[in-house]
């Protein structure tokens, strides 16, 4: 198949601002769970990229909270994990700057008299800097300590100061099903104001996710045909290549369908399938996505599969099934795979099948979301025997690759030269970020943490759409439950995944998108 590059021209390029003017007020961010790879891995890398931007205040602050009493070896651990992580050189200019605004402070979660300390601790650095009361407060901790955190939080007045902001950062998973959703969601409330609340997903602050947006409501060639009228089916894969890497008694609890689908699969359809927003505020996206998700019916468990691997081969290495990995269960009934097939009811998709798949030790690492289109309605052109991706007119596809390589495709039909036939073969148009715009060592959480700070949601979960995509996946997640797998393992690891899964689109005449 051809391919065809597009890149945007060194002229246009250069008229792009490299970043806004605009910074947040004075803050401390206090990262509950410090002591977890994702600070030292994202959100500390994160931050520093918004310093050597400019995009912090002067007037700045961050403390880890976490129970071991790690004291000045916390600094240290970010400034290495902003190096190793952050695509940051040694001597970076700004560098030992910022690793001065870093701070740690030793408590249980559940402690009170934690709290006591944990806020004469932040009012004495906010002193120290010169920052008032804004606070962000990010929960990275395992969702057990929530309740505990958010409670102390409100019981010592830290949810409200005398002046300034306060605003929560929630990481995934909310809730493990619609009854503990609505439980978690009402204890934060409780606590803090809607306002004030931040869900955090990941996905959301990655370029391609919100250039769905961009690509749909700001170039005029493609909305028009972005119906049900034009589109035959939409299919969205999370696929990853790594196994449960160490976190056996969390996945056992989770699996494929709560870990992914539920959360970062969900999201991305909705900005595939949204109206138009009336503007591009948090309110208006918000609500749009929210209309997605409720008119979609209920998801039949026969639309429903799910898969386990086994042992195979990942990238010319041998590996271990799931039910042999550190800390799982050897009958594990847990899914390492799961598929769906839903619909959404309204004017503008009725009848489009979307397909969705996620699934961990599969052959290839790839998130995308690939949009097909229906035939043309008469084949006019002789085929003359032709072979391999030209042996028949393949349908149009656009796809927008979240990960690895981000990017945007368009596949079409083109004539292949000849003097004495017409024969037609696809050939693909890709617009890649790192080719267009050069290679970024952002992480997606330098969005999301700025827009925090901000007090924009507009990239954030709300407690509606939580609870609506819950109450899809739960009634699944009971009969899965009540009913053990009895073909555990049922894909080997390396492959595509289990048989059902591609049995489920054949149903209807289709078939998964080869990644």
């Amino acid at each position: 198949m051809a391919t065809m590059q597009m890149k945007i021209s060194p002229e246009d390029l250069s008229k792009v601002p490299s970043s806004s003017s605009r910074v947040p007020e004075p803050t401390i961010i206090v990262i509950f769970g410090a002591s977890g790879d994702l600070t030292k891995r994202k959100l500390l890398p994160a931050l520093f990229h918004l310093e050597q931007n400019g995009l912090l205040p002067k007037e700045f602050a961050i403390v880890g909270v976490a129970r071991r009493p790690l004291g000045g070896e916390f600094a240290a651990d970010m400034r290495a994990g902003i190096l190793e992580f952050g695509g940051v050189s040694e001597g970076e200019a700004h560098l030992d700057a910022f690793i001065d605004k870093v701070h740690y402070y030793a408590m249980n979660f559940d402690d009170g008299e934690g709290y006591t300390g944990l806020r004469a601790e932040l009012d004495r650095i906010a002193g120290e800097h010169g920052i008032g009361g804004n606070r962000l407060f990010y929960l990275a901790t395992a969702p057990e300590y929530f309740t505990a955190i958010i409670e102390n939080l409100g019981a010592h007045g830290l949810n409200k100061p005398a002046q300034g902001t306060v605003r929560a950062v929630i990481e995934k998973p909310f809730g493990h099903d619609l009854e503990s959703a609505k439980e978690l969601n009402r204890q934060v409330n409780a606590v803090f104001a809607e306002r004030q609340v931040f869900r955090i997903d990941h996905y959301l602050g990655k370029e391609t996710v919100q250039n769905i947006l961009v690509f749909r409501f700001a170039n005029g060639i493609f909305e028009p045909v972005w119906n049900r009228n034009y589109i035959d089916n939409v299919q969205i894969t999370a696929a990853e290549t790594l196994g449960v890497e160490g976190r056996g008694p969390f996945y056992e609890k989770a699996g494929a369908l709560r870990d992914v689908v539920q959360n970062h699969v969900m999201e991305l359809l909705s900005f595939v399938a949204m109206e138009p927003p009336v503007s591009f505020e948090s309110q208006s996206v918000r609500l749009e996505k929210l209309k997605v998700w409720q008119a979609i019916p209920a998801i039949g468990i026969t639309n429903a599969v799910r898969g386990q691997y086994g042992p195979g081969s990942i990238d010319g290495g041998d590996v271990v099934g799931y039910r042999s990995e550190e800390r799982v269960s050897a009958t594990s009934g847990t899914e390492t795979y799961a598929a769906v097939k839903l619909e959404i009811d309204n004017w503008r998709w009725a009848g489009v099948p979307f397909y969705l798949r996620a699934g961990k030790r599969l052959k290839g690492r790839a998130t995308e979301i690939a949009i097909t289109f229906k035939q043309p309605p008469l084949m006019i052109f002789n085929r003359n025997n032709m072979q391999g991706d030209c042996a028949e007119i393949q349908p149009n596809v656009i796809t927008i690759r979240i990960q690895p390589d981000e990017g945007i495709s368009l596949r079409f039909g083109a004539k292949v030269p000849s003097t004495q036939s017409v024969n037609v073969c696809p050939v693909t148009m890709d617009f890649d970020y790192a080719s267009a715009f050069g290679k970024s060592s952002a992480n997606g959480y330098e969005r999301l943490l700025l827009d925090a700070m901000f007090g924009d949601q507009t990239l954030f979960a709300h407690r509606d759409g939580v609870e609506t995509t819950w109450s899809l996946y739960t009634p699944i997640l009971e009969a899965w439950a009540a009913k053990t797998p009895l073909k555990f393992p049922n894909y080997a690891a390396g492959s595509w995944g289990p048989d059902c899964a591609d049995e489920l689109l054949a149903r209807d005449g289709h078939k998964w998108r080869k990644l």
